[in-house]
Formats: structure tokens, C-alpha cells, sequence
């Protein structure tokens, strides 16, 4: 099968780059380009690629906002960000607002190529270096409006606000197969459960750590003893 790519990316030469580079590969085919946010999403709309290349820092629209609309208007597709920024709140924000991955311009051709193929079969992918700021990160509690005066609160919004304990065993079984990139169905073929119970265990799970979607779950995975999954480049909704 063909995966298709949509570059979004300000700096033309980057992009004649990448392109050549991924048009070399039998399997990925880069079916267009965009110079800035705006652009980017029409042209999302248009081809409804597999995967999205989006650069998080351009003029005019940004890359967070150029993110939203796409995950918006095209739920299935995976945005990968592909960014020069090791900004560890640009990372939360863009795996919360929805990207599917999160890679450093640095990366090696042959590390982008493998990274492209698990974001369109449904696994997170991340700079290997850069998980460990995810995870750490979603583990803050957010600071409340009012700053550090609200801060004896309960509960963490914006941040994991469950560990692992207070998961069932079966909760925690599935955040190991979603640690893994398994979608719905793989997880109820391995687990011997309904493809219907998966989904309820899943939105369960979403609502106990505080978290909006299958990437976090898996992020937050990694981060677990005895939970971690595969994501990154190297192993790795």
C-alpha cells in the first residue's frame, strides 16, 4: 500500500529535500506541498493524505494552529511534526492538540522513512530523545488560572491526574497494547475481548489519567514501569 504525504513547511529548499528523499521509497508518495498553514490545510482537504509533515514554526498561521484545523478536518489523517524546536511545552502542546508524532529536523533519512510508515499504521512516533520531556511534562499538573495561589487544588487538569494503581488489570492491559500502536480491533483479538468493550475501556481509561487520545495513552505508557510500549524512531488511536 501507498502512503501518501503532504509537506507543509515555509522553507522551499527543506521541503525539495525531504521530497526527494521520500519519493525514493516504492511505498511513499509525496502527493503535494504547502508553504504556509493556510495553504497546507486546502491542500489537506484536497488530497486527505495519509500523513502530514508540518514544520510548528510559520509565519501567519502557526504550526499549532495549522495542527487543529487538520485534526479537525481530517480526524484519520496522522500530522507528524517536524520541527527544528526541542521545546518541551511545544511537544505537550502538539501531542495534545492532537499530532500523531514529533520528530527534530536532524533526524537521519532512514529514521524519517521508519517514522512516516508507523505514523500511518497508528503508532505514536517521537524523537527518541525528546519522549522523556513528553513524559515528564504530562506528569505536571497545569497551573490554574490565578497562577500558583490555586495550586492546592485537587486534581491536575492538563496533566496525568491517575497513575497507573488506580487502573484495573484489564485498563492496564490495553494502555500496554496502545503503548504498542495496536488499534480497537488488534487489541480485542489479542485480549479475547469484544471490539465494543475495547472502546469502553478505552474512554475509560482517557477519563482516569485525565488525557484526550490514544497518543497520550501511549506516551504515558512509556513512562510506566513494567507498561512502556514502543515509540520513537527506533521502535515505534
Amino acid at each position: 500500500m501507498t502512503i501518501r504525504i503532504l509537506l507543509i513547511d515555509d522553507h522551499t529548499l527543506f521541503r525539495s529535500g525531504v521530497s526527494a528523499l521520500l519519493q525514493r521509497q516504492p511505498d511513499l508518495e509525496v502527493v503535494g506541498e504547502a508553504s504556509d498553514g493556510v495553504e497546507g490545510v486546502k491542500r489537506a482537504k484536497q488530497h486527505v493524505p495519509d500523513v502530514i509533515l508540518l514544520d510548528l514554526n510559520m509565519p501567519g498561521l502557526s504550526g499549532l494552529e495549522t495542527l487543529q484545523l487538520l485534526v479537525e478536518d481530517l480526524p484519520d489523517t496522522a500530522v507528524v511534526m517536524l520541527t527544528v524546536s526541542e521545546d518541551a511545552d511545544e511537544l505537550t502542546a502538539a501531542m495534545r492538540a492532537g499530532a500523531r508524532g514529533f520528530l527534530l529536523k536532524s533526524i537521519d533519512a532512514d529514521a524519517l522513512v521508519a517514522a512516516i510508515r508507523k505514523a500511518a499504521s497508528g503508532q505514536p512516533v517521537i524523537t527518541e530523545h525528546m519522549t522523556a520531556k513528553l513524559v515528564e511534562q504530562m506528569r505536571k499538573p497545569a497551573q490554574p488560572p490565578g497562577g500558583a495561589g490555586a495550586a492546592g487544588t485537587s486534581g491536575t487538569a492538563g496533566g496525568v491526574r491517575a497513575s497507573a494503581e488506580t487502573l484495573t488489570a484489564r485498563e492496564r492491559d490495553i494502555v500496554r497494547e496502545l503503548g504498542r500502536g495496536a488499534s480497537n480491533k488488534e487489541i480485542a483479538r489479542t485480549l479475547d475481548l469484544a471490539e465494543s468493550t475495547v472502546k469502553i475501556h478505552v474512554r475509560n481509561i482517557l477519563r482516569k489519567l485525565n488525557l484526550t487520545s490514544r497518543v497520550q495513552v501511549a506516551i504515558y505508557a512509556v513512562g510506566q514501569d513494567g507498561m512502556a510500549g514502543a515509540t520513537g524512531e527506533r521502535g515505534g488511536n
